[in-house]
């Protein structure tokens, strides 16, 4: 029987997530799709981060959808990339799965 593949390992990012390094970031996503049924990005505390970031990672969340992946952050979005989700007027337009996958909100009832 074949073992599931690493479901629980996240994927460590560097400190700078920005446009000078988005390909190189891409690049690693894209090897993590080919391998994994389930992705989980680590995102260092205290990481700088910019719009590119977080374009590259909402196209990954809809990637990882229409190929019935599991795509999630192993934390909630904080300091920069939270600071740049919130410029750019994500959080404001965010739906309960956007709240969910960025800022870790669950439904509650």
């Amino acid at each position: 029987m074949d073992t599931p593949k690493q479901y629980y390992e996240s994927i460590n990012l560097p400190d700078v997530l920005s446009i000078r390094n988005v390909s190189e970031l891409y690049s690693k996503l894209t090897d993590e799709f080919h391998s994994r049924d389930s992705i989980i990005i680590s995102i260092p505390e205290g990481a700088e981060a910019d719009l590119s970031f977080v374009q590259l990672i909402e196209s990954s969340r809809c990637q990882a959808k229409s190929q019935g992946k599991t795509f999630k952050l192993s934390s909630p979005a904080s300091g920069s990339v939270l600071k740049v989700l919130e410029r750019a007027g994500f959080i404001e337009s965010f739906d309960q799965e956007d709240a969910n996958f960025w800022l870790h909100k669950e439904v509650t009832l």
